[in-house]
C-alpha cells in the first residue's frame, strides 16, 4: 500500500493525529507536507498531497471539507502596551490602534477592527516582527501568535471579531480512498473497532491460523478393573 501525504498550514498540529496513524497503520507511511494557507486548497486539487488541514473559509470547488475545531482570535501586542493590563481586549479597545494586516490574513473579515496601517506586510511573520518594532498590532488566531513567539511579544483574547476555523479537506471524487477515509475516522476520534471506519488495510492484518481441536479422550478413571482368572 502507497503512502499518505498530508498537508497542513501554520500554526496547526497534527503530531497528536501522526501519532495514531503510526499506531493503527505502521506499515503506511504517513508525509507531511507544510503548506501556506494560500495555496493549501490547490495543493489538494492538483494532487500533491491526500488531505490537508487548513482554515475556513476556501473555495470549496472540487473539495470536500469537515470542520475539526475554531481556534480563539488574539490581539499580538508588545509586552510593555497598556493593553496587556487587561485580561481580555474588545474591538472597542482598538478603536484607536494602528493594526497591521498582513497579506496573507486567514480571517474572514469584513473590516479589520482598528486603523490600519496602508501598507501591507506580505507574511503574518513579517507583521510580527513590525509588531516588535512598535509599528502597530496584529490581530491573528491564537496558533499563529504561538507560532511567531517572542520574548518581547505578548497577546490577549480579542472578542467581537471572527474566529478562525481549522478543517480537514479532500478531493471530491466519486468514492474517497481507503487511507482518506482512515485519516477522516482519527481526526473524528473514532476507534479502531468502530463500523463506521474503513476495514484494516490488507498489509496490517495478520492471518491466524486456527486451532486444530483436540480430541475428548474417554475418562477411564470410573471403569472397573478386569479380573484375572
Amino acid at each position: 500500500m502507497t503512502g499518505f501525504r498530508l498537508g497542513y498550514v501554520p500554526g496547526v498540529t497534527p503530531a497528536k493525529w501522526v501519532r495514531i496513524w503510526a499506531e493503527r497503520l505502521p506499515r503506511v507511511p504517513l508525509e507531511l507536507i507544510q503548506v501556506t494557507a494560500a495555496d493549501a486548497p490547490d495543493l489538494v486539487r492538483r494532487g500533491e498531497a491526500d488531505a490537508a488541514l487548513l482554515r475556513l473559509p476556501i473555495d470549496r470547488t472540487g473539495l470536500h471539507a469537515i470542520p475539526l475545531y475554531v481556534e480563539q482570535t488574539v490581539v499580538v501586542v508588545p509586552k510593555d502596551h497598556v493593553i496587556t493590563a487587561a485580561d481580555e481586549i474588545t474591538v472597542d479597545d482598538l478603536a484607536d490602534e494602528l493594526m497591521l494586516h498582513p497579506q496573507d490574513d486567514v480571517l474572514d473579515w469584513d473590516r479589520p477592527p482598528g486603523r490600519l496601517i496602508e501598507e501591507r506586510p506580505a507574511r503574518t511573520g513579517d507583521a510580527v516582527e513590525l509588531v516588535a518594532m512598535g509599528t502597530g498590532l496584529l490581530v491573528v488566531p491564537q496558533s499563529l501568535a504561538r507560532l511567531h513567539h517572542r520574548k518581547d511579544l505578548t497577546y490577549r483574547p480579542l472578542t467581537g471579531v471572527p474566529e478562525s476555523q481549522v478543517a480537514l479537506s479532500w478531493p471530491e471524487a466519486d468514492e474517497t480512498g481507503e487511507l482518506v477515509e482512515h485519516f477522516i475516522g482519527i481526526v473524528r476520534g473514532r476507534t479502531t473497532n468502530s463500523t463506521r471506519g474503513p476495514a484494516t488495510p490488507k498489509a496490517a492484518k495478520k492471518s491466524v491460523a486456527k486451532r486444530p481441536v483436540a480430541k475428548k479422550q474417554p475418562d477411564r478413571s470410573r471403569q472397573k478393573p478386569r479380573r484375572r482368572r
